[in-house]
């Protein structure tokens, strides 16, 4: 029989990160419109809502996000929180996909429903679609551009990314033009591969203006 002290785990001196992102929790005054668009776009599942709070599900946990109701007036009292995010604090929440097809399949059938990111760059390491829910809670959609972790942290020491940390900006229409037609997935995930011919992209720090900041 193994006793308790055998079991006993002994100290470490390294930091012990969490295992999984479980949820987030967002303040809302649009609680019928945010719960909405997140099943429009996450595909979430009320799994409890009463007056002060509902929680939302879209995969194995047990909830994603949970909105805490506050009075609808309370919008009008402070109308310029939602840009609060531009200037100060948590700047986005960023998903990963496993596949640009996804990613780009996705967009497309936001777009059936009027739903556009508000910023489409591919970062270098990453090709990322930026959406804002009715609060302004900025979601990044990405996918990696490269194979392996190993690529992505040599291209993050490379002078490329020292020349142009932020990416270049792309059509992501152009780009499912492109995955449809046969293009091979390396192209695919070139800084330039979305910009559209005869279309001038913005690079950088030029990538960033008051909509997208």
């Amino acid at each position: 029989m193994v006793s308790t002290a055998d079991r006993s785990p002994a100290p470490v001196s390294t930091a012990l990160p969490p295992d999984l992102l479980a949820h987030f929790v967002v303040k809302t005054a649009r609680a019928t419109e945010m719960i909405e668009w997140y099943r429009t776009v996450m595909g979430a599942v009320v799994v409890h809502e009463d007056e002060q709070i509902a929680f939302l599900t879209w995969d194995e946990e047990s909830h994603r996000l949970a909105l805490v109701k506050i009075p609808p007036p309370t919008r009008f009292v402070f109308p310029l929180a939602r840009f609060k995010r531009k200037v100060y604090g948590v700047d986005h929440l960023a998903f990963t996909y496993h596949s640009l097809e996804r990613l780009l399949l996705n967009y497309e059938r936001l777009a059936g429903l009027g739903i556009e990111p508000v910023w489409s760059i591919n970062h270098g390491p990453t090709t990322s679609l930026y959406y804002e829910d009715p609060d302004g809670t900025r979601l990044e959609f990405q996918t990696e551009n490269f194979p392996t972790p190993e690529e992505t942290a040599a291209f993050f020491s490379s002078p490329e990314f020292a020349q142009n940390p932020i990416g270049v900006t792309f059509d992501p229409s152009y780009l499912l033009e492109r995955l449809r037609a046969g293009a091979p997935l390396e192209s695919l995930t070139r800084r330039d591969a979305g910009v559209r011919p005869g279309t001038r992209p913005r690079v950088n720090r030029r990538a960033i203006t008051f909509r997208t900041l």
